[in-house]
């Protein structure tokens, strides 16, 4: 018995998430669509954020200071309820966001394919927002195992979730505009600290009390907070009909042979050496910035020490407690002033790319990247603050573009029918540049520290391990061709798989520019729910990094 439908062709038994509900119907405005994403990618970007968390908890006990024991041990941490942790021990919650993100979105890409993005990004905001508190129960009955449970494994399976849902649908909507589409929704996922940072803050100081450093009652209300947000936005996700096309707009004939009209399945696309060529490409580039990420606050510091506030000269191993708080405060600024960088990157490179192509924008990246950090010992060496924080900011820029402009890359080259889940497998490069990463700039600073080099030269070794890491990753991205025909599906396996949208709902969807709709009250509304938010969160930043300069 066939099921029944409605009038527009969506079974009446399909559920409020499944994928038949969310086919747009006619004249549905596309600019809806991004901040949806948006919504998602600025909740769960937190997780950049999380290490506002880690000194409040390190006194959960001692409230004052840290209630320490000697004989702590990482196996006992997990377990003691007498001893504070330490920030070691708190810091594998942030390895595991980094490592469950892209383990989940290898896993779980394909299932996203075939749900669709609102069963996907409702999955995650239940993940994130009840790994948060999960983890706020580890913080109040002082258990480190439940806040890793919590936050770092159920909170990093909904951070893949939740990174992913949105891109397939956006470079369907946006097939003019693949860049920038995905630049949009993933320049959220770098701006959710700048947002939730200093919310955290606000709020710890809000519940901090003689018997609390108020992170359980903070984990509380921000979970609460982003399971709303969340929601709001997996409501807002529509996916296009099979075939639709912008009004007004047709593919223009192709003027690259990097950018293919057929689709590659997910079972063929890991088996293509392209695949690992771009898995390379990312994971280098991805590397060598989150080295520089881990290291940021404490690089200026230890390089340019006094010079921060008017007292050149003085060595960071010869400052007072007075000047290490105050080089302090300007670091956070740095670290802030990055951030901006990292998600202006992500739209602006993201956005270059549909002009000049994604392996070009990649060129620019590897051959950018490779000069400024070959020159960032230069820089440190003669002091000049404006050079080294300029040349990392753009290095910054780099590494959020890179997150932002794989999945229209992925998509030029096995096309879009399964794009979200081949870049749900390519994050796993993620979670291993989220190893390399650090393990390289933390291991090579102590063994320099530990032969007795200075601290403003700890880090030109590191500089240049870096810069071949991406001369590695300029290597990978020029063998980088177009598929062989035997990679593609047939024009009839397609149009089975795109059977179910293909004749649903069918109409023309709002853009600017091109056609009619596009910023309506409706769009209005929906991107100042999102862009309100983003832009008190970088006033924020902007007024904190401004004491870098003084």
């Amino acid at each position: 018995m066939s099921a029944t439908t409605e009038p527009l062709g969506i079974p009446v038994s399909a559920g409020l998430l499944d994928r038949e509900r969310i086919i747009a119907k006619p004249g549905f405005n596309r600019w809806l669509v991004p901040p949806a994403a948006l919504a998602i990618h600025l909740c769960i970007g937190m997780a950049y954020g999380f290490s506002v968390f880690w000194l409040p908890l390190s006194k959960a006990i001692g409230i004052s200071a840290p209630a320490a024991c000697a004989d702590l041990t990482l196996g006992s941490a997990l377990f003691t309820t007498t001893c504070d942790w330490r920030v070691s021990d708190l810091g594998w919650i942030y390895t595991l966001f980094f490592v469950l993100l892209g383990s989940s979105a290898a896993i779980w890409g394909g299932w996203l394919e075939k749900v669709g993005p609102r069963k996907a990004a409702t999955v995650s905001a239940f993940c994130w927002s009840g790994g948060i508190l999960i983890a706020a129960l580890g913080v109040a009955t002082h258990q480190l195992w439940l806040m890793w449970l919590g936050a770092g494994v159920i909170g990093g399976i909904g951070l893949g979730l939740g990174y992913i849902s949105p891109v397939s649908t956006l470079i369907k909507w946006f097939p003019d505009r693949r860049g920038m589409a995905t630049g949009m929704a993933i320049m959220g996922f770098g701006g959710g600290a700048m947002i939730g940072a200093p919310l955290a803050n606000i709020l710890m100081t809000h519940f901090r009390s003689d018997t609390s450093v108020g992170v359980w009652q903070t984990f509380v209300v921000m979970a609460l907070g982003y399971l709303v947000f969340m929601l709001a936005g997996a409501f807002g996700y529509r996916i296009p009909p099979a075939g639709w096309r912008p009004e007004g707009w047709s593919p223009p004939a192709a003027k690259s042979t990097m950018i293919t009209t057929r689709h590659v399945h997910l079972r063929d696309a890991h088996k293509t050496k392209q695949f690992w060529l771009i898995w390379a490409v990312l994971c280098l580039n991805v590397s060598a910035g989150i080295g520089v990420i881990g290291m940021a606050s404490p690089m200026l510091q230890e390089i340019f020490a006094g010079s921060l506030i008017g007292a050149p000269g003085v060595a960071f191993t010869d400052m007072s407690r007075e000047q290490l708080a105050g080089v302090a405060a300007i670091a956070a600024g740095f670290t802030g002033l990055l951030s901006l960088f990292n998600i202006g990157g992500r739209f602006f490179w993201a956005s270059l790319s549909d002009r000049i192509g994604r392996k070009n924008t990649y060129y620019c990246f590897f051959l950018i990247g490779i000069v400024l950090y070959a020159l960032a010992p230069w820089a440190a060496g003669i002091q000049s603050k404006l050079f080294f924080v300029g040349m990392l900011c753009i290095i910054l820029s780099m590494y959020g573009g890179g997150f932002a402009t794989i999945p229209a890359y992925l998509a030029d080259i096995f096309g879009t029918q399964f794009v979200g889940a081949i870049h749900g497998r390519l994050l796993t490069a993620w979670a291993t540049a989220g190893i390399i990463g650090p393990v390289v700039v933390n291991y090579i600073r102590e063994a320099q520290i530990a032969a007795g080099l200075p601290r403003d030269q700890v880090y030109n070794t590191t500089m240049y391990i870096l810069a071949g890491m991406l001369a590695l990753g300029l290597v990978a991205n020029a063998f980088v061709r177009p598929l062989a025909d035997k990679w593609f599906m047939k024009d009839a396996e397609v149009a089975a798989l795109q059977a179910k949208s293909a004749a649903v709902n069918a109409g023309p969807s709002g853009s600017f520019g091109i056609d009619r709709g596009g910023l309506d009250a409706k769009a209005l509304l929906a991107w100042a729910c999102v862009g309100l938010p983003l832009a008190w969160g970088v006033w924020v930043t902007v007024k904190a990094s401004l004491a870098l300069f003084g």
